[in-house]
């Protein structure tokens, strides 16, 4: 058995996957986070990282998306060890 570790999404190298488990926040960009996907249970794997960190780009549901650093801390993640 695999130990999970908890993290914010802004937190995962390149290549790790991770399944969401919260996204905090209020109001609208909190809607939009979930509209573009970022529901709990939702399995994604970071694919790039701009060089200084933001943004950072995502696959999840079969498409890509970038998220800048802010709104990736947003969302909490647990980290699938494969």
């Amino acid at each position: 058995m695999t130990e999970t570790i908890d993290k914010s999404l802004n937190m995962l190298e390149i290549g790790q996957r991770a399944r969401v488990i919260q996204v905090k926040g209020r109001g609208s960009s909190r809607k939009r986070l979930l509209d573009m996907g970022m529901v709990p249970g939702t399995v994604l794997s970071v694919t790039k990282k701009a060089p200084l960190g933001d943004p950072v780009d995502f696959k999840l549901k079969g498409y890509n998306l970038s998220l800048r650093k802010q709104e990736a801390e947003m969302v909490i993640v647990e980290v699938l060890e494969d």
